[in-house]
């Protein structure tokens, strides 16, 4: 037994979805800038775990940023604005990083950017950007709130809900560039894939790569969040999307109460396991990350910390399995 906040749920390695548009990957490489992120192996982490081979995502420079959320904001600013060319204002609200994607397009492309922010999220990095940054007296669900109501702009959110929907398919459109990357780059199959999770636009799109394709092993899909924070582990617990209250936590982008109503049921559906984790032991893990030369943030190295919590709990998993870390994020700077 364990008192790791922990949930297995092994049918979920036989769901089936539709791919995401193959159109994706090609704009992205359209981009000025734009380069694949590097998949790194850690030879030692996979000895000391016993697995192996364990990779590396390494998500800390993307287009320019140190997060993987350009990908989502850039393709989803891009379709709407395919429908809406006359808009002048953005509107979003964020734990960071994808308010801090989304003024970047903005400002590249001649918009302005409006950002709420929760309170505790330092908001000089996105005003920095170019962005007006309101700082919220609540959470993060709080700051969505008041972005969704901002009038006479279009609203890019990253998580969705009843009536919202559109903008943040398109988001988790834009992530599938990350994974389809992974498949290019890694030299074997893989056996899991470890996903940090905040609302969960970035877990459903690994859920819809992985179980969408066409061929080739099913690897078990593991998300990880914040002890104080764990929406989608309580949801799939009880079988039903719930709200959980938040505490403070250094994984601030993970720092969400509600799961995405997008994300929910491929959440649901597809994912084999899903685990929480402490902020000492995130932060273990980013400085271990460090050390072995990739660039994490608490957020980036939750899925480190894991792995770690769940290796004993993972009986399928031996040393001749390969493992895939996402580390959506570089440390703060």
């Amino acid at each position: 037994m364990t008192d790791t906040p922990w949930l297995s749920r092994p049918a979920a390695r036989t769901w089936r979805c539709p791919p995401p548009p193959t159109a994706v990957r090609d704009f992205h490489r359209a981009l000025p800038g734009h380069t694949p992120t590097p998949l790194t192996e850690l030879p030692a982490l996979a000895r000391e775990l016993n697995l192996g081979r364990v990779f590396v995502k390494d998500e800390s420079s993307r287009l320019g940023l140190p997060a993987f959320k350009a990908l989502g904001a850039t393709w989803a600013i891009h379709r709407a604005l395919a429908e809406a060319p006359d808009t002048t204002t953005l509107v979003t609200a964020t734990d960071g990083n994808h308010g801090r994607a989304v003024a970047r397009t903005a400002r590249q492309l001649g918009k302005r950017a409006h950002v709420f922010v929760p309170k505790g999220v330092d908001p000089a990095p996105i005003a920095a950007e170019g962005a007006e940054v309101t700082e919220v007296d609540g959470d993060y669900d709080t700051a969505v709130r008041r972005a969704a109501e901002t009038p006479d702009a279009l609203l890019v959110q990253d998580t969705a809900w009843p009536g919202y929907e559109r903008i943040p398919a398109w988001i988790v459109e834009g992530y599938d560039t990350l994974c389809a990357e992974i498949d290019e780059q890694l030299p074997a199959e893989p056996d899991l894939i470890v996903v940090p999770v905040g609302v969960g636009s970035l877990a459903q799109a690994v859920v819809t790569h992985y179980r969408s394709r066409p061929a080739g092993r099913a690897p078990a899909l593991m998300s990880v969040e914040p002890e104080n924070a764990a929406c989608v582990l309580e949801s799939l617990t009880r079988g039903e999307p719930v709200t959980v209250p938040t505490g403070r936590t250094a994984m601030a982008g993970l720092n969400c109460g509600t799961p995405s109503s997008l994300a929910w049921p491929f959440l649901h559906a597809g994912l084999d396991a899903a685990i929480a984790v402490t902020d000492t032991d995130s932060a273990r893990a980013a400085a271990e990350l460090g050390a072995l030369g990739v660039d994490s943030g608490p957020c980036g190295a939750a899925t480190l910390a894991g792995l770690r919590a769940a290796r004993h709990l993972l009986p399928d998993l031996g040393p001749d399995s390969v493992t895939v870390l996402l580390n959506t994020e570089g440390a703060p700077r």
